[in-house]
């Protein structure tokens, strides 16, 4: 499996995880700017793609992920609308996370291919939470610029750290680690605000009934 991949793409083990890792990484946040970032830097010859990822090179493809790449690029820095469009992605960027780092791997090993899509997987499941969790107490502020910023700092985070994967595979693994320390971090912080925020907010609607 290492040998056909490294002759395939001139990666090496290292880097194929390294790749995989920033793929289901990266799709918890800008899933549209992976496919299409990828899919482009393939099509036009900047890396030479796995075999299992080919398909993001297709001009129909990297049209079709360029228009929802637009999309959410907007979406994502309106107040509210960022949190639905947060809320429906939940159940494509998972399992989009998976596929692509299954894909590093093209199943020339079922072992490997499946290991992948895991840590893919749980990866897309963290930076998604940490994200949505993180915008819906941005949302709590009438202030938009919060969004304005957190959505320029994801459009920054995802082509890095892809490059970093491509480029230093070595300083991802450690800029990934503390991406992910920050993240559960914010999950847990956050969402005991927000919990706590929640229960106020019933504690008025409660108490509104009986004040009249």
């Amino acid at each position: 499996m290492d040998a056909l991949n490294l002759t395939a793409t001139g990666l090496d083990t290292t880097q194929l995880f390294a790749l995989a890792a920033a793929l289901g990484w990266a799709s918890g946040l800008r899933l549209y700017a992976v496919v299409f970032l990828t899919g482009l830097a393939g099509h036009l010859g900047w890396v030479q793609l796995p075999p299992g990822l080919h398909v993001l090179q297709h001009p129909v493809l990297l049209g079709a992920s360029g228009l929802m790449l637009a999309l959410e690029f907007f979406a994502d820095k309106v107040p509210g609308l960022d949190s639905l469009w947060d809320g429906v992605h939940t159940f494509i960027r998972i399992p989009a996370g998976m596929a692509l780092a299954a894909g590093v791997f093209g199943g020339d090993s079922a072992v490997w291919t499946t290991v992948a899509a895991l840590m893919g997987g749980a990866l897309a499941a963290t930076s998604h939470a940490a994200k949505a969790t993180t915008r819906m107490a941005a949302n709590t502020s009438p202030e938009p610029f919060s969004n304005v910023g957190l959505s320029l700092l994801g459009d920054a985070a995802v082509p890095s750290m892809l490059w970093l994967a491509w480029t230093h595979p070595l300083w991802f693994f450690v800029a990934l680690a503390l991406a992910l320390v920050l993240m559960i971090v914010l999950v847990v912080v956050l969402f005991r605000f927000l919990r706590a925020l929640l229960r106020r907010w019933k504690g008025r609607f409660a108490a509104s009934p009986a004040a009249l």
